[in-house]
């Protein structure tokens, strides 16, 4: 393992019931990286937050969080990061700044009035200090339970789903805070489905039914997979869709938008098979598989693993 790592995990396992959901994960997270974790819904992702935080053992392989043995230390491990679950998990009959003042007297943080103060002119939160946290949109209720994350001043923020639900507005502005801690030196894994997001990750790793399926940076994942894209759009697309389907060359069709992506790894078969149709209704453009037809390309491939 990397000792420079705020992440470092090896074949990290963990199964309920006799159903595997992290299957021999391993991976790095380096200091100040924001890095994204992908994949569909019971994929592995919160299991293996949890993990890392020390709300789970694994049943087998090894990990290390900001230095400590996520099953020996994790009580080490949990004062040092600031945990955010997909839900919203603060107390809605408080008050902003009570709830983190509750959050500041839990993490045991000195001159508590002061960071309170500091934390919600950090995240803009000031104008709502005295609202029921109840009564605030869903981008303030995620301001707030990011601004009790950072409270504590951890090293290491773990932010599973954390805009779901959100307005893109909230969104951005939320990102806009992510790179402001990481140029801080604070390190950030998040979970997300958003492929907007993805791209404003540093890295990523795709997960599917517990496995790893692909990790680097954006622009490395979509060419790990080899694919070849065209993009067709006009009319009757659906129908389209089904001609190309049994093409030899063509692997995945996708709508995305008013267009369809027809995509495979042979990039001249592919063409080959696509010339007849460039000639007719449509209108036709290769370009650059999109991070999106990435996704749903590794997912098929996994096999429903």
């Amino acid at each position: 393992m990397n000792a420079s790592a705020v992440i470092s995990v090896d074949r990290l396992t963990k199964a309920f019931v006799g159903k595997v959901v992290v299957n021999a994960l391993s991976l790095e997270v380096q200091p100040g990286e924001i890095f994204g974790f992908l994949g569909p819904n019971g994929s592995g992702k919160t299991t293996f937050i949890r993990m890392l935080c020390g709300l789970l053992r694994p049943d087998s392989g090894s990990g290390r969080c900001l230095g400590f043995d996520i099953s020996s230390e994790s009580a080490q491990i949990r004062p040092r990061i600031g945990y955010m679950a997909q839900r919203f998990s603060l107390y809605e009959d408080l008050s902003v700044r009570e709830n983190l003042q509750f959050m500041g007297r839990l993490y045991g943080v000195a001159d508590r009035q002061n960071r309170v103060a500091a934390t919600l002119n950090r995240l803009r939160l000031t104008p709502y200090a005295e609202q029921l946290a109840g009564t605030l949109s869903g981008g303030w209720k995620q301001r707030l339970a990011l601004a009790c994350c950072l409270l504590h001043e951890p090293r290491l923020l773990l932010l599973d789903e954390p805009t779901a639900g959100v307005d893109p507005q909230a969104r951005l502005e939320f990102w806009a805070d992510l790179y402001d801690l990481s140029t801080q030196g604070v390190t950030t894994l998040v979970s997300t489905h958003y492929m907007d997001e993805a791209e404003r990750c540093h890295r990523l790793a795709y997960l599917s039914a517990g496995y790893l399926l692909a990790s680097g940076t954006a622009a490395e994942m979509v060419q790990s997979t080899g694919l070849s894209s065209w993009a067709a759009s006009g009319s009757d697309l659906s129908q389209l869709a089904a001609e190309l389907h049994t093409l030899p060359g063509v692997e995945q069709v996708v709508p995305l938008g008013s267009t369809l992506h027809v995509s495979g790894r042979d990039g001249q078969l592919l063409a080959q098979s696509l010339s007849p149709f460039r000639n007719g209704p449509h209108h036709w453009e290769e370009h650059s598989p999109t991070l999106e037809e990435v996704f749903i390309f590794l997912m098929r491939q996994s096999g429903g693993r």
